[in-house]
């Protein structure tokens, strides 16, 4: 089992995302996982006050599935397949996120100065959370698209949009990491 415990090198990952992606092309299927929510706030009856909410969700009804797989599958992989969640990264960054507050750098995914149940009484880590939740959400409706369904989905298919989606990305993750974050921390 040593083999599923460990992260999948890319000649072997690179080409099985591949494959999916070959298959949905085949069907008649884009991946995408932001598109999911309008979905799911079609199902819920946005569609009363919004015509960007009023299409055929059942059309979409496989995609829901996806996110039911991505949530199952994480929720087993961090459960029963996890031996060691500690995060590979170089120790000065370890040392740079220590010194903001970050302690759990290097040996947590996620940190707990932002994903704890105490974080989420710090009236600031809250706005953050807040503020960068509608960032993201905003984003991905406005670029068409989540960063996986751009740069996965679209830029298999060859599109334009995709292409210049993911380089905004890009340079929007740089300028948060490099003059956004540490302005916040």
């Amino acid at each position: 089992m040593n083999w599923i415990y460990n992260p999948w090198p890319w000649y072997v990952s690179g080409p099985l995302i591949a494959l999916v992606l070959f298959l949905l092309l085949m069907v008649g299927k884009r991946f995408g996982m932001s598109s999911n929510l309008r979905t799911i706030c079609t199902i819920c009856g946005a569609g009363k006050t919004s015509d960007f909410f009023r299409f055929d969700w059942k059309a979409q009804q496989w995609n829901l599935i996806v996110v039911l797989g991505v949530i199952i599958g994480g929720f087993i992989a961090n459960t029963f397949l996890s031996v060691d969640n500690s995060v590979s990264i170089d120790p000065k960054v370890v040392s740079n996120l220590q010194s903001k507050g970050f302690n759990s750098a290097g040996t947590e995914y996620m940190p707990d100065m932002l994903f704890s149940n105490e974080a989420l009484t710090d009236p600031k880590i809250l706005f953050l959370l807040i503020i960068g939740g509608l960032f993201v959400g905003f984003g991905a409706r406005y670029a068409g698209g989540c960063t996986s369904g751009h740069a996965i989905s679209g830029l298999s298919n060859l599109q334009l949009p995709s292409l210049i989606a993911v380089i905004g990305f890009f340079i929007g993750g740089l300028t948060m990491i490099h003059f956004i974050f540490p302005l916040i921390f």
